[in-house]
């Protein structure tokens, strides 16, 4: 059975200052979001489902839509601040979604296979795509339903223009996770990597830090997982109209508690992104020297 790519893209881009999402950044038009679809296409991948917002949709319809059902099976959901359980409600101010826990729970009804989830604005490398395949075929051969999660360096993942969130990872000698904490105020300060907590303490992280770029691999059954813990956590933090559910919030539970077991993926290819409007020129610039390289044609579509 082949595996879905669920892609998380409904943000607001609020840092950046726009949908993202739909910038082009290849020679031909290209999104990162393209190139994250052609290397799961080639890595063996049978389905893309896309998260995205109700009010976004034309503009994701007319740029990815007939372009991508023409090479892989596409879907999508919407996610909505009110898509809760029945009982509760938004509390009065809220004006963002519940965070990518809530993001993937949306798309429960879509998928009945082994999934990866990942970000629409990142670009993971086709040996991350190959990576997570190849663990979903072994689980599949050895009939386990282990978790996966591919990892990067927290210094291969900053951007020189602000702060940055990040799963910050613990392994043990067999790569096994043993805890992932998400960080939200992360940045390069006089040549040190800290991480600021709310209250404003910081921490000096090692550059070698592995992290979670939301690139996760999970079997369907990880949906009754969220569905649980999220009514835990809106009973909790419901009427904090900040509070977010992430998806390394959901697994660290579930590893405390002896459910589950996550593989942490290493990995050989490339990680950039964008987080800020500035970084757009640098990851031009590398996408530019993979296609030099002859690792993605001029334009991805053309066939």
């Amino acid at each position: 059975m082949k595996p879905t790519l669920l892609i998380l893209a409904a943000g607001m881009g609020s840092r950046y200052g726009g949908l993202k999402q739909i910038d082009p950044i290849g020679p031909s038009g290209e999104t990162i979001l393209d190139y994250s679809v052609y290397d799961a296409i080639r890595a063996g991948f049978g389905k893309v489902v896309f998260i995205i917002r109700k009010d976004i949709e034309k503009d994701f319809r007319d740029v990815f839509i007939d372009r991508l059902q023409k090479h892989i099976p596409i879907d999508w959901v919407f996610q909505e601040i009110d898509k809760l359980p029945e009982g509760y409600k938004a509390p009065e101010g809220r004006v963002k979604p519940w965070g990518t826990g809530h993001a993937v729970l949306m798309a429960a009804e879509k998928i009945n296979e082994p999934f990866a989830v990942i970000n629409a604005d990142d670009f993971y490398g086709f040996e991350a795509f190959k990576t997570i395949v190849r663990f979903f075929n072994e689980q599949e051969a050895a009939e386990e339903s282990d978790y996966s999660m591919v990892a990067y360096e927290l210094q291969n993942t900053l951007s020189d223009f602000g702060t940055v969130s990040r799963g910050e990872c613990r392994t043990d000698a067999d790569n096994w996770l043993i805890s992932v904490t998400e960080r939200t105020q992360i940045e390069r300060v006089n040549g040190s990597i800290l991480y600021r907590s709310p209250d404003g303490n910081e921490t000096r992280l090692d550059d070698k830090t592995p992290v979670s770029m939301n690139f996760w691999g999970f079997t369907p059954d990880y949906f009754e997982h969220l569905r649980a813990q999220f009514t835990g956590f809106l009973d909790a933090e419901g009427q904090n109209p900040k509070s977010e559910f992430y998806i390394p919030t959901v697994v660290d539970n579930l590893i405390k508690n002896g459910q589950k077991k996550v593989k942490v993926l290493s990995n050989s290819g490339q990680w950039f992104g964008i987080t800020y409007r500035e970084d757009k020129p640098l990851v031009i610039e590398k996408l530019s020297q993979l296609i030099q390289k002859g690792e993605y044609p001029e334009n991805l579509w053309s066939k």
